[in-house]
């Protein structure tokens, strides 16, 4: 089906706030070819990418589907955060969300400018999803594969799980020169190093024929180690060294700016995001990112009444460490 705008614009988005999400649907005989769906989801994410970038093409991307997107979790959670960050209130105006169901689009468009349906055919992403299990597998290479498109239509982006939390704006804090930048689980001290633990959770990608080019190069590796994600994948390509012809330049992130419930530095002062990752399931992140998000209020409210917050640090995640 079809959700029209209450602009009149077409497509598998909700656009402006303010517009009204109109319930005609148009039936299956009136549903074009799928090539002709194709073209049109490609024109609707081209034109949302205009519309959030920033100046210099740059977007925020996240990923929902109907587990992580229902009220009162992930999603709420995630867009509180920049509200309370150092200059990050006005980066929602450049985050584009990708639904990943209609549910999770529905759930976006109430509460969110920018949202874009991935539709697959034959697939449904609207579960919690769990690690290597069910479709996570084909959901997470079908994301990967829209990351690629995004670079190919001429944007950068930064995409970011909905199970991160943001304190400060992370551009100021990337590694100069990267077209491919990748969080890390466990951070070994080079941000050159193939020995990171990845995490594909927080990632930056700049627009360039060598970005795209590394991609290429992930999405053909597949097919060497079947059965794995792509997170495993990128740790194996990058270990082997690209090939000359790709010629991306790969960093991660240092975990004491960009960190996660793995390993996360204790200065307040310097962290930018805060990830859930080394946590299985939906309940123990949230419980745990909930008190993470009320610390940082706390920290946050010292410095602003002139108190000493050094040493204020983060409880331990209880639920997700035990």
């Amino acid at each position: 089906m079809h959700f029209k705008t209450g602009s009149g614009q077409r497509g598998w988005y909700y656009g402006d706030q303010g517009d009204h999400l109109e319930t005609s649907l148009h039936m299956d005989i009136m549903r074009p070819n799928v090539q002709q769906e194709q073209q049109t989801q490609d024109d609707d994410l081209a034109d949302l990418l205009r519309r959030a970038a920033t100046a210099d093409k740059t977007v925020l991307m996240t990923a929902i589907n109907e587990a992580w997107a229902a009220p009162g979790s992930f999603l709420d959670l995630f867009l509180e955060s920049f509200r309370h960050g150092e200059g990050t209130a006005d980066l929602p105006r450049h985050l584009l969300i990708v639904a990943m169901d209609g549910k999770a689009f529905r759930r976006c468009v109430a509460v969110h400018a920018f949202c874009y349906w991935f539709r697959v055919a034959g697939l449904d992403f609207a579960g919690e999803q769990k690690y290597m299990k069910g479709d996570y597998l084909e959901m997470m290479w079908r994301r990967n594969g829209l990351q690629r498109r995004v670079l190919e239509l001429g944007y950068s982006f930064l995409f970011t799980d909905v199970d991160i939390l943001w304190f400060r704006s992370p551009f100021p804090r990337l590694p100069a020169g990267a077209q491919v930048v990748m969080s890390s689980d466990f951070f070994v001290g080079d941000p050159a190093s193939p020995n990171n633990y990845p995490n594909g959770g927080l990632l930056y990608a700049r627009s360039s024929p060598a970005a795209v080019a590394f991609y290429e190069h992930w999405q053909a590796a597949r097919a060497r180690f079947p059965g794995k994600h792509e997170q495993y994948v990128f740790d194996m390509i990058v270990k082997e060294g690209a090939p000359a012809a790709v010629g991306a330049a790969v960093r991660f992130l240092d975990t004491a700016v960009f960190g996660g419930f793995c390993q996360h530095g204790k200065d307040l002062g310097r962290v930018a995001t805060m990830h859930a990752n080394c946590c299985v399931g939906l309940e123990n992140k949230l419980f745990d990112l909930k008190n993470v998000l009320d610390d940082w209020k706390a920290y946050r409210a010292r410095v602003a009444a002139g108190d000493d917050a050094r040493g204020f640090s983060w409880r331990v995640p209880g639920r997700c460490i035990h």
